[in-house]
């Protein structure tokens, strides 16, 4: 059965860590600073790993071993009661042989976010040890002003206070650097009209059509994913299988995977067995947009190998490397409903 954190009350303590990047340089510790501020203004404690500023690492902020520590024991303390990642990164997978995910199976199930590299834990803290995450901001992002609706929607989930949420009309196409350059506070430039593409199988869905379907949503950064897969941390199968009654939504992103190789993770993820149980694919906007290679788009990296299970596929949602992103509750059950342009998904939380 699938453990629910308990929420973060009025005055409660959040806890940072950073298993990935840490925020020791520009634009990120400015926001930082900045983001803890926000929170504290909001009534919160304060609880920070020992590596949020640290610079040590190749592509994470201290060597593996800290950082395992460090998610480990900032994860089973009393002192904090969520989790909010400081940043993404490249090489958060090289920490997990230094996670105790005995000590966390055991623990009390504490909310933890982040996206991108922290796919690592997202994602496992559901397969691995049956307890829900949050696939949503860093910390860092929390150091914007005015603070974004994404981001009041994650923090209203966190709070417990949000069970569902709806997609966003505009996004960010333009470089993020050359905004955080700056100014590291300024807010998204959003201006992209967001544009859903839904498919029935290979069946593009009319925009009047109105497709709902449920299940329990998994998936993250697939730069990651297909880095798991037929590893010793890969328990998709059995966990598909003792879900199996409620389905799974797999929600799916990328930030280097050009579209070629989308489509070999589509691939490789097929054939590790983990779209077994399938009810829905939900694809955010690839850090790529828009590319195309020898005839191939971001839409047919997915759709023509997934074509065949006749299931909603639902593409250029709002999460992912492109503001703003949805916050998503990963192995939770949820509801999705798409009608054009517009998504709303209900956490059943079940």
């Amino acid at each position: 059965m699938m453990r629910y954190p308990n929420p973060l009350k009025e005055n409660g303590t959040i806890g940072f860590v950073a298993p990935s990047f840490g925020c020791g340089i520009e634009p990120y510790r400015t926001k930082f600073v900045y983001a803890q501020k926000v929170f504290a203004a909001r009534g919160h404690g304060l609880d920070l790993g020992p590596n949020c500023y640290e610079e040590k690492g190749i592509g994470i902020s201290n060597t593996p071993e800290a950082c395992g520590s460090e998610l480990t024991e900032w994860y089973c303390r009393k002192e904090n009661d969520v989790l909010i990642s400081c940043g993404g990164g490249e090489l958060m997978c090289e920490i997990l042989d230094f996670v105790d995910f005995d000590r966390i199976r055991a623990a009390a199930p504490k909310w933890y976010m982040g996206f991108s590299d922290n796919t690592n834990f997202t994602f496992l803290l559901p397969t691995l040890c049956d307890t829900a995450s949050i696939y949503g901001p860093c910390a860092a992002a929390f150091g914007m002003e005015p603070w974004d609706t994404s981001l009041e929607d994650a923090y209203q989930m966190l709070r417990g206070k949000k069970d569902r949420v709806k997609g966003y009309p505009l996004w960010e196409k333009a470089e993020m650097s050359i905004r955080e350059s700056e100014n590291p506070l300024a807010p998204y430039r959003l201006t992209e009209p967001k544009t859903l593409k839904t498919y029935i199988g290979q069946r593009p869905a009319e925009k009047t059509e109105e497709i709902t379907f449920q299940g329990r949503l998994i998936g993250g950064c697939m730069d990651c994913l297909v880095n798991l897969a037929g590893t010793c941390y890969d328990k998709v199968v059995p966990f598909a299988e003792r879900y199996r009654d409620d389905g799974l939504i797999w929600f799916l992103e990328s930030c280097d995977l050009t579209v070629m190789e989308m489509r070999r993770a589509i691939w490789e993820m097929k054939h590790a067995g983990w779209f077994s149980h399938i009810k829905g694919v939900l694809v955010g906007r690839p850090l790529h947009f828009g590319e195309e290679m020898m005839g191939l788009d971001q839409y047919r990296a997915v759709t023509d190998l997934l074509a065949e299970y006749q299931i909603p596929m639902v593409m250029d949602v709002d999460f992912g490397h492109l503001p703003p992103m949805m916050p998503l509750m990963c192995g939770a059950a949820g509801k999705v409903r798409v009608k054009g342009n517009d998504i709303e998904i209900q956490y059943l939380k079940k």
